[in-house]
């Protein structure tokens, strides 16, 4: 039985319990700077945040699902001394003054592989960085996004209802300035706590390390990309494989041309139905059930054309339904094609779950899933412990892990590997 005083006491029949008021909305402490869209005004920004001290954060706005291309169309930075600027970089003839500025400084980004690459076209790179989303993965916030994290640790709410607007319209509304502007006003306190948070956690190396990694991001080069269109894997044959990948590719050329998202000229589900009917000309295409979107008709002469070269291949041209990737084959096949390599892809991946819950993080920032299928398929060859923990180190490196990750994992994945063939 309970001690009585373990017991939570009941609530009283009909007695509401009060629910927490919500935080405090997020307020602009400066109010709405006006957009600098012009070279004075760019120096002028520039000699402000030159003159000012301490890192900057900065943020970029694209517009996602409505261009074709990943440019910034709006550019977001704070610095103590200097306050908040907006900039244009549209009508902008250069932005390396700003990069002159901002020389030296540390930039305070929120999920920063999604913002250096068009930071980057337009001139702009880090010498020094920090991630407040990374850092809330590495101190095991459940939820990193960045008003999940200001309103957790800084005990306020931020308004997201612009996050999907079209950045490249032009002017740009009022109430997308602010929401916008609010996106760098809480940077510079968030990685004061955080960095607080890293250094108590043990974990401000971790976090140096990560960092410094982020320096050198290149976003990935995908290769047959037209695999990743929805619903593709429902084709049956080569032939129909083949008039996805032409129509991928035409209505691809078509966006990049008007910079266009592909999915507003021709939906996915339009290019498998069309890839499974097959059809022959303009009416039995258009009259196809399924086959939809803005650019159906209006460039229902480049979907026939695809179709129609993709009939005169011979089979050799065609896609085969997997591709062939540098890799190890799927963990799923590990059981009947190397026993061994399947008992330590098992043990190994557990082990990596243990050591995430211990260090309270997410698996995947332990270590990239990738690199630990990669050494568990083809391990070094030595079965000597300290040796395999040297060569799996010189492994883990050679993949792109951290120096920290090959510290904490080393021991597990050597155990993996050695208790994997004792069996």
């Amino acid at each position: 039985m309970a001690d009585p005083a373990d017991v939570e006491p009941e609530t009283p029949p009909h007695e509401e319990v009060a629910e927490a008021p919500p935080a405090p909305l997020l307020e602009l402490r400066d109010g709405l700077p006006e957009v600098v869209d012009t070279d004075a005004g760019l120096a002028e920004a520039c000699a402000a945040l030159t003159a000012a001290t301490g890192p900057v954060a900065i943020d970029a706005e694209r517009a996602s699902g409505y261009r074709y291309s990943n440019r910034a169309y709006l550019i977001q930075l704070r610095r103590e001394g200097a306050g908040t600027w907006l900039i244009d970089p549209i009508p902008m003839s250069s932005l390396a003054p700003l990069q002159e500025a901002l020389e030296g400084a540390e930039w305070i980004l929120h999920a920063a592989t999604q913002d250096l690459p068009c930071l980057r076209e337009v001139g702009l790179t880090p010498t020094g960085l920090f991630d407040t989303e990374l850092a809330g993965r590495l101190l095991g916030y459940p939820r990193v996004g960045l008003a999940t994290l200001v309103e957790t640790i800084l005990g306020q709410r931020m308004r997201k209802e612009h996050s999907a607007a079209d950045w490249s319209t032009r002017p740009l509304p009022t109430p997308w300035l602010e929401y916008a502007a609010l996106d760098v006003e809480v940077l510079l306190e968030l990685r004061e706590h955080m960095i607080g948070e890293l250094e108590e956690a043990g974990k401000a190396e971790w976090a140096r390390q990560e960092f410094e990694h982020l320096l050198g991001f290149e976003p990935a080069v995908r290769h047959e990309a037209w695999r990743r269109t929805s619903g593709v894997h429902r084709l049956r044959g080569r032939r129909a494989l083949g008039a996805a990948r032409a129509l991928w590719e035409a209505r691809d050329e078509i966006a990049a041309e008007r910079d266009v998202t592909p999915g507003r000229i021709l939906p996915d589900s339009a290019i498998v139905v069309a890839a499974t009917a097959m059809p022959t000309d303009r009416r039995a295409l258009l009259s196809t059930q399924g086959f939809h979107g803005r650019g159906a008709s209006r460039y229902a002469a480049s979907w026939v054309e695809a179709l129609q070269r993709v009939r005169a291949m011979s089979e050799d041209e065609l896609p085969t339904r997997a591709p062939r990737g540098d890799g190890p084959p799927h963990p799923r096949t590990w059981a009947d094609r190397d026993p061994v390599a399947d008992r330590r892809f098992k043990a190994a991946r557990e082990a990596m779950l243990n050591l995430a819950e211990a260090h309270h993080l997410p698996v995947e920032n332990l270590l990239t899933p990738d690199f630990l299928r990669r050494l568990m398929w083809a391990p070094p060859a030595t079965r000597e412990p300290a040796a395999l923990a040297e060569a799996v180190r010189g492994q883990l490196a050679a993949y792109g892990a951290r120096p920290w990750q090959a510290e904490v994992v080393t021991g597990a994945l050597v155990g993996a590997i050695l208790g994997a063939e004792q069996e």
